[in-house]
This record gives structure tokens, sequence and C-alpha cells, in this order.
């Protein structure tokens, strides 16, 4: 019979000491997952600041500046539109002016400029590529010289003439249309640079937001796991409690039992110490603040509720 106490007592304390070892396990498992819930946590906060630095950037740097040159572009081609306006009412001013001359006799004389000018251009290129004796080349630079005069005889002539006054207007418009345009084509392009900013900054945004999707699932899932172990570590205390228990003198089992009011009340207590602790972690997540695992915890419980 002694023997037989003997074995008994011998397989408790190995029960006990295998209940003890699970405790261990248990809790250290559940540890090591509440620290990787940290390192989520952590991950995810600066996540979420380097999205709002990015969007501060993208929306009070590029966006500003993409708007402003394009706010100068649009400008830019309301002034090229009136100076196209204007540029058909001289030509069509010039057109009137070529017509009403009389027997064209202005036209002539823009006529002739011009072939003077493409005789002269004639007589250059011979004397370049022509091998001329000196009295042909002599002769040549006579005529060229001669063709000059008569060509400034003839502007002379016409510098206050209507056709020459308009034609003298049409090339300035002309000039500041080719100035709009190019000037068009740089600040088109400064504002296609600050979108062309602005677009690879959302993209990073998205991805961010796509890696904090992930970290997300990723940090659900520890939870689920660290709330295993946690279960199953109550459940082994609970276990040693109740061998525990079971040991001691009877007299100890007399104790008087906490009435339901006053466990009701209790659990109330607490429930609405919980609501009020959920209200400042979401309140402190809102602002951007560093949650600690408990808070963190909490609003996990909530959204998955």
């Amino acid at each position: 019979m002694s023997r037989a106490n003997t074995n008994i007592s011998q397989s408790s304390k190995n029960s006990f000491k295998e209940l003890q070892n699970q405790i261990e396990e248990f809790r250290q498992k559940r540890d090591d997952l509440n620290k990787k819930t940290k390192g989520y946590i952590k991950q995810l906060q600066d996540i979420d600041v380097k999205i709002e630095e990015n969007l501060t950037i993208a929306k009070d740097d590029y966006k500003k500046k993409r708007d402003y040159w394009n706010s100068k572009v649009k400008n830019l081609k309301d002034k090229k539109i009136e100076y196209k306006n204007i540029l058909d009412k001289f030509i069509e001013e010039k057109k009137t002016i070529l017509k009403e001359s009389k027997k064209g006799k202005d036209t002539k004389k823009y006529v002739s400029i011009k072939q003077i000018d493409k005789k002269i251009e004639n007589l250059e290129r011979r004397i370049e590529i022509e091998n001329l004796d000196i009295l042909e080349e002599n002769s040549m630079v006579d005529e060229i010289r001669d063709l000059a005069r008569i060509k400034q005889e003839f502007l002379a002539e016409q510098q206050n003439t209507d056709f020459f006054k308009i034609e003298r207007k049409i090339q300035i418009v002309k000039i500041n249309l080719n100035k709009i345009y190019e000037q068009l084509n740089k600040w088109s392009n400064k504002s296609q640079d600050y979108h062309s900013k602005m677009h690879d900054i959302y993209q990073t945004v998205n991805e961010l937001r796509e890696k904090k999707k992930t970290l997300e699932e990723e940090l659900i899932e520890n939870k689920k796991a660290a709330d295993i172990y946690h279960e199953k570590f109550l459940r082994v205390m609970s276990k040693i409690k109740k061998e525990s228990k079971g040991k001691r003198p009877t007299y100890a089992s007399k104790r008087p039992k906490p009435s339901r009011e006053r466990s009701t009340f209790r659990n109330e207590e607490l429930e609405k110490l919980k609501q009020e602790k959920l209200a400042v972690a979401l309140e402190k997540q809102k602002s951007g603040r560093k949650l600690n695992l408990y808070e963190a915890r909490l609003i996990l419980e909530s959204s998955k509720d």
C-alpha cells in the first residue's frame, strides 16, 4: 500500500512538472509573438509617417508648382491666340493693299527686290566656284555693287508705303509668336516635370499602402497565434490551480464566494475601462502617435468584432 502511494505521488509530481514545462513553453511562444506584434506595429507606424511625408511633398510642393506653371502656360496660350488673331488681321490687310496697289506697281517693286537679291546671290556663288580671271571677277564685283545700290534705292522709296508698313508689322508679330512658342515649350516642360514627380510620389504611396496592407494581415495572423498560445497558457494555469486546490485542506474551500451581483458589477467596470482605453488608443492612432502593445491589441480586437 505504501509503494502504491509512492507511485501515485511520483506520477503526480511528473504531471505537475510537465504542466510547468508547458506553461513556460506557451508563455515563451506567446511573448515571442507579442514581441513580433510590437515590431509589426512599429513598421506600420513608420509606413504611416512615410505616406504622410510623401503626400505632403506631392500636395504642398510638386502639385503647387505644377499648377503654377500650368497657369502660366494657360495665360501664354491666351496671348498666343491674341497674337495669331492680330497676324491674321495684318495678313488680310496686306492682301487688301496688294489688290488696291495701282497696277501692282508696289508689288512689282517688291518682286524686283527679291530678284535683285537672287542675282546678287548668283554672282557671289560664281565668284566662289568659277575659275575667273581678274577682269571678269572685278566686273562681277562691280555688278554686285550696282545691284546693291539699286536695292537700297528701292527700299528707300518704299520704306513709308502701306505695303512695307504692314509687312514690318507682320514680321514683328511673327517674332513675338516665335518667342511665345519657345516660352510655351519651356513652361510646359516645367509643368510636365513636376507632374511626373508628383506621379512618382503617388506611385510610392500606393506601394507603401500595399506593404501596409500586407503587414496588417501578417499582424492579424500573428495576433491570432499569440492569442492561441495565451489561451493554452491560461488553460494550463487553470489546471495547475485546480490540482493545487484539490491538495489544500478542506477548510480552504469554505471561503465565501463573491456574490453574482458583485461579479457582474466588476465585469461592467472592466468593460467600461476597456472602452475608455480603446477610445484613447483610437485617438492616438488617428493623430499618428505611437501605440503600445495593449492599445494595438484593443484596436485589432474591436475591428475584429
